[in-house]
């Protein structure tokens, strides 16, 4: 089974912590994590982290623990509703769009509006004591189906050992993987679930209500190796980044550009999500699995092409503007006119990693870095940008792009026809897929030399020829 352990976060200022957690079950039985998001909104020294975790495992309650730096009160924690984080999901995925050659008598240059512009704005639960294991109980409250109790220790064996008497088993290498945040003096969000108030989705997997809590730290670290206790094998991390004016980056692995602005066979649109996996597994594969994946990082307050309208001012309130800047951009309140606040400034980063315990032997470090530009629209072959990774720029404008073309059918009916221009469909329909579930898309079955048009010497892609006039 594949897990997927997919970050944000959302920075105002130069570093912050995230911290990602485990899953405990109240039986002997495997528990999977495979859908776990995380936002984390910063600014200053005050964070607001929301995160979302779906589940797969025995029909029993279950707890999260995560890595906290201080005690957390029971006004800094509440439920948010559970699609909050699909928006910032769909805007940022590797989008693959068609263009279609316009009449060389009668081109009209450029998207058409509705294809390819700016887009629209029951059992009751009993916490035991700590006893002799050295932890102690440091605050205990209820919200929504999590039953949440903040834990100290003096040592990861000690913890170990106090969710075993809690009934919990532990994932092997628990107290190993536990002992650095335990070192730290960090204290553990400890989050019980009862099973008989959550949510199932069609498929019958449980959807915990997001949670989100605030609290005051220094510094950028974000523990990932924790998600491997519930891991079978590799797992892909997507980490938003969320920023006034600035995209971020790792600081202590090396930081690679998805391949942009390719041209693809019209098959692709079958099975985008493989291909794009695929794609993305040959640009890991040429840094020996070890790299982060920038796959984009453009301004909230536009997209080009836009697979979902842009971010809005309610966005940002629901994941925390509206504690660190006092800021009550509900939907009710815009339409009024009552937002305060550098809304347009923000800028949206996608960092993407598929990891195992080799290749991924330490916690992410993150930094701020310098705008870049790739994958932007262009209408004709004179200023179609050539495929490839990205470019230093004054402003962020790069995101995963892939491109159908559907060359002009029939002759020409004029004297001196205009050939090469490219817009927007006939019927008007934007023609924009996102690239979603990354993590369990199909691996193998695509041989990206048959299908990707453009050359590309960085992935030994030949090209294939596109048929011209």
């Amino acid at each position: 089974m594949r897990h997927a352990l997919v970050v944000a976060l959302l920075l105002v200022g130069t570093s912050a912590h995230a911290f990602c957690g485990f899953f405990v079950a109240g039986s002997n039985k495997d528990l999977a994590n495979d859908a776990s998001k995380v936002v984390l909104m910063r600014k200053g020294n005050r964070t607001v982290l929301t995160m979302s975790n779906n589940y797969k495992g025995p029909p029993s309650s279950f707890a999260l623990v995560v890595p906290v730096p201080v005690v957390l009160k029971k006004e800094e924690v509440k439920t948010l509703p559970a699609d909050v984080f699909s928006h910032i999901d769909q805007l940022s995925a590797p989008r693959l769009v068609e263009y279609w050659e316009q009449d060389p008598c009668n081109p009209q240059r450029g998207y058409t509006k509705a294809g390819i512009g700016g887009g629209a704005p029951g059992a009751v639960m009993v916490w035991k004591k700590g006893g002799d294991t050295g932890v102690k109980v440091e605050a205990r409250f209820s919200v929504g189906e999590y039953d949440i109790v903040i834990l100290s220790a003096k040592e990861a064996n000690g913890l170990e050992t106090w969710l075993q008497q809690n009934h919990y088993s532990i994932p092997a290498g628990a107290a190993e993987a536990l002992a650095p945040y335990v070192k730290s003096q960090m204290k553990f969000f400890v989050a019980k679930v009862d099973i008989t108030k959550v949510k199932k989705d069609a498929q019958g997997t449980i959807v915990l209500s997001p949670l989100r809590f605030h609290y005051e730290a220094p510094a950028l670290r974000l523990p990932v190796r924790l998600g491997l206790l519930n891991s079978k094998g590799k797992q892909d991390l997507i980490v938003y980044v969320l920023s006034p004016d600035k995209r971020y980056e790792v600081a202590n692995y090396p930081n690679v550009f998805i391949p942009t602005n390719l041209e693809v066979i019209d098959d692709v649109k079958k099975s985008f999500a493989s291909f794009y996996a695929q794609l993305f597994d040959a640009t890991m594969a040429k840094h020996d699995n070890r790299a982060v994946v920038t796959e984009y990082a453009w301004q909230t307050s536009s997209c080009d092409p836009c697979p979902v309208p842009p971010l809005q001012p309610s966005d940002l309130a629901t994941l925390g503007d509206d504690v660190l800047s006092g800021n009550n951009a509900t939907a009710a309140n815009q339409s009024k006119g009552d937002y305060y606040g550098d809304f347009s400034s923000w800028v949206l980063t996608r960092l993407h990693t598929r990891y195992a315990k080799e290749t991924l032997s330490e916690d992410l470090v993150f930094r701020t870095a310098s705008p870049i530009v790739g994958g932007r629209a262009g209408y004709d072959t004179q200023n179609m940008e050539a495929p490839g990774e990205a470019k230093p720029d004054s402003s962020n404008n790069f995101q995963a792009r892939y491109i159908i073309r559907h060359a002009w059918k029939g002759k020409a009916a004029c004297a001196k026809p205009e050939w090469g221009n490219w817009g927007g469909p006939p019927d008007g329909d934007p023609h924009v897929r996102a690239a979603q579930d990354l993590s369990s898309a199909p691996r193998n079955g695509m041989d990206l030399k048959k299908v990707v048009r453009s050359k590309l010497g960085a992935l030994n892609l030949p090209g294939i020829e596109t048929p011209r006039h």
